[in-house]
């Protein structure tokens, strides 16, 4: 998730705009869905008059039909929600931007404009963090790091994100050994983590973390560009199960760095090459349905 400063003006401009969209679709949406008073309103005593004064209507001239004038729409609140606002500072005012490029960050844009407000999961904390937030504007964003440090420096800049510390037991050069253990049947259970019986489970996280049925979750995080790094391992494998323990529905799963061969072999064993639906560079896209609802289902299609 953390990314070196670079100057890219381009992707800056481009988040600026997403943004700025973002807020005119709240602006259309409040408007559409303000309540519009009749055009053409009727007496309440149409059709009650007695015969006298009808036949005292009829001596009267009739005024020309002219057609009421609309009364004034209800006045809308047009106010940029704080998330918003908050991140348009933020990105206006750093030179540091977020390390997906800009045609990756529009694969999950993609999925939040359908399902936003929604329960969105990221495994990493950084500069884009403020950006998920914001996208998903109404909703929950967690943020898991393994840095705590990281998380203070953060939180003094951004304190209303939600981010918790997590802590990983692997190391990258383990991968081949985690790959024949997560191969055998013990893993290819469906439960809740925290019950799995598979070493590749992740079991401490805060507990309302597997309570919640995820939508979207995003594997950007632990390091893994060394051999000493705990690697993307088990957030990979736990995403995925995560996704098929949900009650019903499908969750969107997101796995960056899919160029390094942790990332590019463990998506694909584990969040299965059957549920991918789209890689744009470095980002891929699993939607994986429950496996609740189907005892018999297979662990990859």
């Amino acid at each position: 998730m953390r990314s070196k400063n670079q100057s890219p003006i381009n992707i800056k401009i481009i988040i600026l705009g997403l943004f700025f969209l973002l807020f005119l679709l709240v602006i259309a949406w409040s408007s559409f869905s303000s309540p519009r008073p009749n055009s053409s309103p009727i007496a309440e005593n149409d059709g009650l008059s007695d015969s006298s004064n009808l036949s005292t209507d009829e001596d009267e001239p009739k005024p020309s039909a002219t057609a009421c004038p609309s009364p004034p729409l209800t006045p809308t609140c047009t106010k940029l929600p704080p998330s918003l606002a908050n991140a348009l500072v933020h990105y206006v005012t750093t030179n540091i931007t977020p390390q997906q490029t800009l045609k990756e960050i529009s694969v999950s844009l993609r999925v939040l404009e359908k399902k936003s407000p929604c329960n969105f999961l990221v495994f990493g904390l950084g500069h884009d963090s403020l950006m998920w937030t914001s996208l998903n504007h109404g909703g929950r964003t967690v943020f898991l790091e393994e840095d705590k440090a990281w998380i203070e420096q953060i939180r003094e800049k951004l304190p209303t994100l939600e981010s918790y510390h997590v802590t990983y037991d692997t190391r990258v050069h383990q991968a081949d050994g985690l790959m024949e253990t997560g191969m055998g049947d013990e893993c290819k259970v469906i439960s809740d983590p925290r019950f799995s019986k598979c070493q590749l489970a992740l079991k401490g996280f805060p507990g309302d973390i597997y309570d919640v049925e995820w939508d979207l979750i995003m594997v950007d995080a632990p390091t893994g560009y060394h051999d000493e790094a705990p690697g993307r391992m088990n957030a990979i494998y736990t995403a995925g199960l995560m996704a098929r323990n949900r009650e019903n529905g499908v969750t969107d799963v997101f796995v960056h760095d899919v160029d390094r061969v942790v990332e590019d072999k463990f998506s694909k064993a584990f969040l299965c090459e059957g549920y991918m639906t789209e890689q744009e560079g470095r980002l891929r896209h699993f939607i994986i349905p429950t496996h609740r609802t189907s005892s018999g289902k297979p662990f990859c299609p």
